[in-house]
């Protein structure tokens, strides 16, 4: 894909369905009773996967349109894989379902491509593992692929090192399988959709908030049946945040994005957009299935530096890369900490941003847990997605305004998340 610089993107969008959401839809769906019925789901070939797997472990789902129907079995109604359950890229897929297959009582392997399987899964395997639960890695590297069979789980106290909603949600899943209360504290509150949505389908479920710090404790009852739900999947914000960031970087723009989830442990963004002098309204707020929604207007704006660090990283881990995107052509200059989960994402997107950053012009400096960013004009690059897909559409960004012409290579890898991604341009122009 070859872009370059253009003015004044205006107009009404709307963005494909929440990522996190149309995963943790279809997998409550399938151990659920009953039918789900999922509207606006997410086909993205990480979220097809899941419903690959669940396929895989038994589970009738159908899909037609943007609804997807799952034909749920129960707590106990999934049925032993005959293959290998392939993952494909998708780290919430294999961390979120390691959790539902190690209280199973039949044996699986879960295996994705390299990238995946050159992810860290030991932050899994150990608090499973504390659980009763039989996992391990096959070449006892701490990756992927996985081995589990069955083993008798009991609750346990994890006080989880990072904020990772795939860990909290992969505890809490085993917890529905095991004796005995399950309760997962976080140095930070990271995404609850997890903890929203088991309520929705009749979990006993529940939030301990710390008074004296951002501690947050997610407790789990075993017991409960979980029941199919009808699930309008809000559009998802990190697919949202390179709208958000064309609107105010590219001049005279006003962009309305609509219908987009809003969830305070997602919508980092929106607060470092405004801390960087972003012109952004919400307009019809509302919640839905325990989700707050809203619609986003942003209009062209001089963004300036900013210091992102602390608490609201878990909340923007996966828009940093567009974030690094608007600090590179912000006055002055941005610093990004505590962000050193970004080395074990799709690629190390600490070292993937700087050195397309560098190859467009801009001054940055690499640190172990972020980077600091000096803002100012950019110019035309080939960029090195790694097969990426934030990369990809982060710098397709970033070519709106750099001079000359930008070539994203593989850009094709966006079909991960957000596959009409350079379709809804044409909506803007």
């Amino acid at each position: 894909m070859e872009l370059c610089s253009i003015t004044g993107l205006r107009g009404k969008i709307s963005v494909p369905g929440d990522k996190s959401v149309s995963h943790r839809c279809v997998m409550f769906g399938s151990i659920a009773r009953g039918t789900t019925e999922i509207h606006r789901f997410l086909e993205g070939a990480d979220c097809l996967a899941t419903i690959r797997c669940f396929r895989t472990l038994g589970i009738d789902i159908e899909e037609k349109e943007d609804t997807v129907t799952v034909h749920g079995k129960g707590l106990h109604g999934l049925s032993a894989p005959e293959h290998i359950l392939d993952v494909g890229n998708s780290g919430t897929t294999t961390r979120l379902l390691s959790g539902i297959l190690a209280g199973q009582p039949f044996e699986s392997k879960i295996s994705g491509d390299e990238s995946l399987n050159a992810r860290p899964m030991k932050r899994i395997i150990e608090p499973l593992s504390q659980m009763g639960a039989n996992i391990s890695s096959i070449l006892r590297n701490g990756c992927a692929p996985l081995y589990i069979t069955p083993g008798e789980l009991h609750g346990i106290h994890y006080d989880s090192p990072v904020a990772s909603a795939q860990v909290k949600s992969c505890i809490l899943l085993a917890g529905l399988y095991a004796e005995g209360e399950t309760s997962v504290t976080e140095p930070s509150l990271s995404r609850n959709h997890t903890e929203l949505m088991l309520k929705e389908f009749g979990a006993d479920i529940r939030s301990v908030y710390a008074l004296d710090s951002t501690k947050a404790t997610a407790v789990i009852t075993p017991g409960n049946e979980l029941y199919g739900q009808k699930v309008t999947v809000p559009g998802d914000i990190s697919s949202a945040a390179y709208f958000i960031a064309a609107g105010l970087i590219v001049p005279d723009s006003e962009i309305l994005i609509e219908n987009v989830g809003i969830n305070p442990t997602r919508a980092g963004i929106l607060k470092v957009c405004e801390d960087m002098g972003g012109d952004i309204t919400l307009l019809n707020e509302r919640v839905e299935g325990g989700e707050k929604i809203a619609d986003i207007l942003v209009r062209t704006s001089r963004l300036h530096g900013t210091v992102i660090q602390g608490d609201i990283i878990p909340t923007l881990i996966d828009e940093i890369p567009v974030i690094a995107v608007m600090a590179a052509v912000a006055e002055g200059t941005t610093i990004i900490r505590d962000a050193a989960e970004l080395k074990v994402k799709e690629t190390d997107r600490i070292e993937t941003i700087c050195d397309n950053l560098a190859a467009m012009g801009c001054k940055v400096t690499p640190a172990a847990d972020g980077m600091v960013i000096t803002g100012g004009k950019l110019k035309g690059a080939a960029i090195h997605t790694l097969l990426d897909h934030r990369i990809a559409m982060a710098f397709s960004i970033a070519a709106l305004t750099a001079e000359g012409n930008t070539k994203i290579l593989d850009s094709q890898c966006v079909e991960v998340s957000y596959p009409t991604f350079y379709d809804t341009f044409e909506e803007l122009l």
